[in-house]
């Protein structure tokens, strides 16, 4: 099949305002684009790129004084299928991990691994070992929180969200992690596009999405504690400890978010539709 994606936001700066943007479809979904997520500016701004730390494509603009609107629209190629399910893939030792996951089971700004361990190993300390613990994990979570846009906070950690019980997708995501590195499974926070392809109505308004990746039986797979279930159409625009590492603007200055719509959508009988816009609160979709 084929996903039509893509977003547009205003920013309105009081003053020229640096930013880090990370908007655009990973490295691992080149193959799959049809139509280029090229980063657009309005006015028309010189943009440089380059890849972060965990091999994030980021984008550097500097925003005028006013309105600036950022966007893109693009097409991509997709499997059709839903989240791989693995429930053989078994937890490695600490020992025998591959380095470069050696840095997913460490607590992170919004993870705080030593302050949930007692509590992790208490509640899952007796679950199934690899799979069966991360889906045990995923289902308490899934019931423990409440969603709700109202509910976002920039700065809210794991540990608040477990005491609070609500949240947004990127809250879940947070707690769920935070609990896999307490019970020394490699857990890494991701953020992209994921549609309601396969879903029946009413569909929830759009926005980016929040999803995790854990290290079992040698492979990264895909648990989505918000959903908790199996969706089709996820496309990655970014991994890393936490919303920190993957947030889509990093804004050096005053400024506010005018605007914010996202987009995707199967492409139905060679026919691109228009995008399922929505608006979404800065908390949830700043990281």
């Amino acid at each position: 099949m084929q996903i039509r994606v893509g977003y547009k936001l205003v920013y309105d700066c009081p003053q020229s305002t640096p930013m880090i943007l990370m908007l655009n479809i990973h490295f691992t979904r080149v193959s799959d684009i049809v139509i280029p997520d090229h980063l657009i500016t309005r006015p028309s701004l010189p943009i440089t790129a380059f890849r972060d730390g965990f091999g994030n494509w980021c984008s550097r603009i500097v925003a005028p004084p006013g309105l600036t609107q950022i966007s893109t629209d693009a097409v991509v190629n997709d499997a059709g299928v839903p989240d791989a399910c693995v429930p053989a893939a078994q937890q490695h030792p600490v020992q025998s991990l591959p380095e470069e996951t050696l840095v997913f089971l460490l607590g992170s700004r919004y993870c705080e691994t030593d302050l949930l361990s007692e509590t992790a190993w208490s509640l899952f300390g007796n679950a199934p070992t690899g799979w069966g613990r991360v889906q045990s994990i995923c289902d308490f979570v899934h019931r423990h929180i409440t969603f709700g846009y109202e509910h976002a906070r920039a700065t809210k950690t794991a540990l608040q969200v477990y005491h609070e019980r609500r949240g947004v997708c990127r809250d879940f995501t947070h707690l769920a992690i935070a609990f896999c590195r307490c019970l020394n499974i490699p857990a890494r926070y991701c953020t992209g596009y994921l549609s309601d392809i396969g879903l029946p109505p009413p569909y929830a308004p759009m926005d980016f999405a929040a999803w995790f990746e854990v290290y079992l039986g040698g492979a990264w797979h895909t648990f989505d504690v918000r959903n908790n279930a199996p969706r089709t159409g996820r496309i990655l625009i970014g991994r890393g400890r936490d919303a920190a590492d993957v947030a889509i603007s990093n804004t050096f200055g005053p400024n506010t978010l005018k605007s914010f719509e996202v987009w995707t959508d199967e492409v139905r009988g060679g026919t691109v539709p228009l995008g399922s816009a929505s608006m979404a609160t800065l908390a949830d979709t700043a990281h």
